[in-house]
C-alpha cells in the first residue's frame, strides 16, 4: 500500500485504495511526505475524530524526523468565540473587512498595533454583543506595515498569531486545545498562519470540496493547486459530500424572508417591483405541490419557470437571476451594516433559480421537491460527483482516496472520475483482512429478505423475528440495524419483551442519541451485555469506534435500498444511459451495500476484537451482490437457514 502511494506521488494521477479496519490507512501520509519535495501534502478527512488519528500518526512520524512541521483547519462553526446572532461564516466575512478597513484607516494615522490602539479599543467596547460590526480576535491577530513595492500599509499577522502558529506546526497541538492556546486571537487566523510553512495540513471536505472556500484557502496559503498532493480519508463519502455541496433548497420561510428583505430596499432600486412579483408566483407553485400524495418527486423546471415568469417582465430565467445575484449582494451588504449576519432569503433564492435554470440544459441537476405534511422543501439536487471530483483531480498533483470499505473499487472508479481525461491515469489497490480469521464469524441467512413484496408475509415476519431472537442469546453487547426507522419500529415492537438483555432503540432526534450510545457502551465494564437496535446509515452505524467488548455482534437486517419514486427511476436512467446495466448498480445498490459494509464494520476494530458479523437478507448470496462484496467476506460468508443459523449462534464462543 505505501509502495503504491509513494509511485502514485511520483507520476501524479489517482489512486483508489480499499484497506479494512487495522491496515493502517493514516500511515500513507508517511510515502507522500517521503516524495513530496516542494509540495504541501493535503489531508481531507470528515470529521475531528479522523482528524485527531492523523495527528497521533504525525506525531509519530515526527519522533523519526523531528523537523516535521504539520497543522489543520477546524472550521470556523466549533471555534469562532466572537459570539452574536446568525451565519457564522457570513458574520466572519463581514467583520473581517469592517475590522480590515479599520486597522487601514489607523495605520495611515501611524498606529501598526491595532491591538493597542485606543481609538480601535473604544470602538471594540461599542460592539453590540449580538450584532458584533468588529472582531477583536482578528483585531489582535493583526497588524500593519509598510509596504515600499506599493507604496501603503499592508495587513499581515501579529507578532502573537505567528507566536501561536508557530507552536502548532512545530510542536503540535490537540484541535481540541486550539482554542485555549490562542488565548485572545483568533483561533482560525493562527490556524491559516499555521499552515502557510508546513509539510503537511489536516482539513475538513467542505475547505477542499466547497469552490469558493478552497479557493480563497489557497489564496490565503499563496499556493497553486498543482503544488498540493491530495489524501481523502473516509473516502465513500465524497460523492454524497460533493452532491450536498453542489445542491440547493429553498422552502416558503426563505420565501418569506426574501420578501421581508424586499420591503426594506430603497424603492428607487431598478426593476424592484418586477423582483417582488416572483415570489408569489413561487408560492402559488409551491401550494399546488402541497396537494400531492407524493413525500418525494421531480418537478418540471420548465412549467416552473413559465409559471414563475407569468405577467412578469422578464423573458427568461437567466435575466431573473442576474436580478436576484444584485438584488442579493446589496441586502447581504445592508444586513452586514446593521450587524445583522443571517443568512438571507433573497441569496438563497437567487443560488436555487440559478441551479434550476442550470438543470433546464445540464441533466446531472434534478429539481425536486420534498414534502413534510404541509412543508414544501424545493431542491435543485445534484446527482453526479464525477465532473467535480475529475477536476479536482485534475488540477493537483496527485490524489489519493482511502477507505475502509471503497469495494468495488472499479465501481467507485466509475463514480468518480468517469469524466476524468485519459492523461490522468487512475489506479486501484486492495488489501486483505489482516485481522486473524479466528476471530470473526460471518454468516448470511438464505430465507429472510427486507423486499417489500415479503413484509406482509406473516410467516416470513415471524422467521425474521426467529433470527433477531436467537442473535439477541449471543453473549456481550451487540447491534441490530434495519433499513428504516419503520421497519425498525414495526419489528422491535414484537421482540424486545422477548429478549433479557438491556434493550436500547436509536432515536431519532440527535440530542438525545449520544446518552443512550454511551450508557449502552459502557455496560460491559459494570458486568452487563445490552442490545442496540439501530437504522443502517443512521447515528450508530458510521464513524464510531466500538473497540473490544463495547460490540461482539452486529446483524444487519434486509438491503437498505432507497425508497423507490419517480426521482430515483430518474436518477437510474442518468446512470443507466451513461454505465448501461453497471449504471443501475451505481445509483441504487451501491449506496446501500456501503450501509452495510459500515455498520457491520463496527465490530472489529483491532485484531485482538472477536465477533459475529450477520447478513440477515437473502439477496447479499445473489451473484449480482455477493460478487461485489470484499474478498475475504465473499470467502468466508456461510449461508444457513434458520435451524443452521442457531446452530453457528449457539456454537460460536
Amino acid at each position: 500500500m505505501l509502495n503504491e502511494a509513494a509511485a502514485c506521488a511520483r507520476s501524479g494521477g489517482v489512486l483508489l485504495i480499499d484497506a479494512p479496519t487495522g491496515s493502517g490507512k493514516s500511515s500513507v501520509v508517511s510515502s507522500l511526505l517521503a516524495e513530496r519535495g516542494d509540495r504541501l501534502v493535503v489531508v481531507a478527512v470528515r470529521t475531528i475524530s479522523q482528524m485527531t488519528t492523523y495527528i497521533r500518526e504525525l506525531d509519530l512520524i515526527r519522533r523519526k524526523q523531528p523537523g516535521l512541521k504539520y497543522s489543520y483547519l477546524v472550521g470556523k462553526g466549533s471555534l469562532c468565540p466572537l459570539g452574536g446572532i446568525g451565519d457564522v461564516y457570513r458574520k466572519c466575512e463581514a467583520v473581517k473587512a469592517f475590522s480590515t478597513s479599520l486597522i487601514k484607516e489607523r495605520a495611515d494615522r501611524g498606529v501598526l498595533d491595532p491591538s493597542k490602539d485606543p481609538y480601535i479599543l473604544q470602538q471594540i467596547k461599542k460592539n453590540d454583543p449580538d450584532h458584533p460590526l468588529l472582531c477583536p480576535f482578528f483585531i489582535r491577530s493583526k497588524a500593519a506595515v509598510y509596504s515600499e513595492k506599493s507604496g501603503n500599509y499592508k495587513i499581515i499577522p501579529s507578532e502573537s498569531c505567528r507566536r501561536k502558529a508557530e507552536i502548532i506546526s512545530s510542536k503540535g497541538v490537540d484541535p481540541g486545545n486550539v482554542g485555549d492556546l490562542c488565548e485572545g486571537l483568533c483561533p482560525y487566523e493562527v490556524m491559516v498562519q499555521a499552515s502557510q510553512h508546513v509539510d503537511l495540513l489536516v482539513l475538513n471536505y467542505h475547505h477542499l470540496f466547497d469552490d469558493q472556500i478552497r479557493e480563497q484557502l489557497y489564496l490565503n496559503l499563496q499556493r497553486e493547486p498543482s503544488e498540493m498532493m491530495l489524501l481523502i480519508d473516509e473516502a465513500h463519502n465524497c460523492g454524497d459530500v460533493m452532491q450536498d455541496i453542489l445542491s440547493v433548497s429553498v422552502d416558503q420561510q426563505a420565501l418569506e424572508a426574501a420578501e421581508r428583505e424586499l420591503g426594506t430596499l430603497k424603492k428607487e432600486m431598478k426593476n424592484l417591483e418586477a423582483v417582488r412579483h416572483l415570489i408569489p408566483q413561487i408560492n402559488k407553485f409551491i401550494d399546488g405541490l402541497k396537494r400531492s400524495m407524493e413525500t418525494e418527486d421531480w418537478f418540471d423546471p420548465t412549467i416552473f419557470s413559465r409559471m414563475v415568469l407569468r405577467e412578469s417582465f422578464y423573458g427568461s430565467m437567466e435575466e431573473v437571476v442576474d436580478q436576484l445575484m444584485e438584488v442579493s449582494e446589496v441586502v447581504k451588504e445592508d444586513s452586514s451594516k446593521k450587524g445583522d449576519y443571517k443568512a438571507t432569503g433573497i441569496e438563497r433564492l437567487s443560488m436555487f433559480l440559478s441551479r434550476l435554470n442550470l438543470s433546464l440544459r445540464n441533466p446531472s441537476y434534478l429539481t425536486v421537491y420534498q414534502k413534510d405534511q404541509d412543508k414544501i422543501i424545493l431542491k435543485a439536487q445534484n446527482i453526479d460527483p464525477a465532473p467535480a471530483l475529475s477536476a479536482l483531480a485534475k488540477e493537483h498533483s496527485c490524489m489519493i482516496l482511502i477507505s475502509g470499505t471503497l469495494t468495488p473499487l472499479s465501481s467507485y472508479q466509475q463514480l468518480y472520475f468517469r469524466t476524468l481525461t485519459d492523461n490522468v491515469p487512475v489506479k486501484r489497490f486492495q488489501l486483505p483482512n489482516s485481522f486473524p480469521r479466528k476471530n470473526r464469524l460471518v454468516l448470511a441467512s438464505n430465507d429472510i429478505t427486507s423486499a417489500f413484496s415479503m413484509r406482509q408475509n406473516k410467516e416470513h415476519s415471524q422467521r425474521l423475528i426467529k433470527y433477531i431472537l436467537a442473535f439477541a442469546s449471543s453473549p456481550g453487547n451487540l447491534a441490530v440495524y434495519f433499513p428504516s426507522y419503520q421497519v425498525l419500529e414495526t419489528i422491535v415492537r414484537d421482540v424486545e419483551i422477548h429478549i433479557k438483555k438491556e434493550v436500547f432503540i436509536e432515536p431519532k432526534e440527535s440530542s438525545e442519541a449520544g446518552q443512550l450510545l454511551s450508557k449502552f457502551m459502557n455496560l460491559p465494564r459494570t458486568g452487563r451485555s445490552g442490545i442496540l437496535f439501530a437504522v443502517c446509515g443512521g447515528k450508530f452505524s458510521e464513524g464510531l469506534d466500538y473497540r473490544g467488548e463495547m460490540l461482539t455482534g452486529a446483524m444487519v437486517i434486509g438491503l437498505p435500498l432507497a425508497p423507490w419514486n419517480r426521482v430515483r427511476q430518474m436518477i437510474m436512467d442518468y446512470y443507466t444511459q451513461r454505465y448501461g446495466e453497471e449504471g443501475k448498480f451505481l445509483a441504487y445498490t451501491l449506496p446501500a451495500l456501503n450501509k452495510v459494509q459500515q455498520a457491520l464494520g463496527r465490530v472489529l476494530r483491532t485484531p485482538e476484537d472477536r465477533g459475529v458479523l450477520v447478513f440477515g437478507e437473502k439477496r447479499f448470496l445473489e451473484d449480482q451482490i455477493r460478487t461485489r462484496l470484499p474478498g475475504w467476506i465473499q470467502d468466508e460468508l456461510v449461508p444457513c437457514t434458520y435451524e443452521e443459523f442457531s446452530k453457528q449462534i449457539r456454537g460460536w464462543k
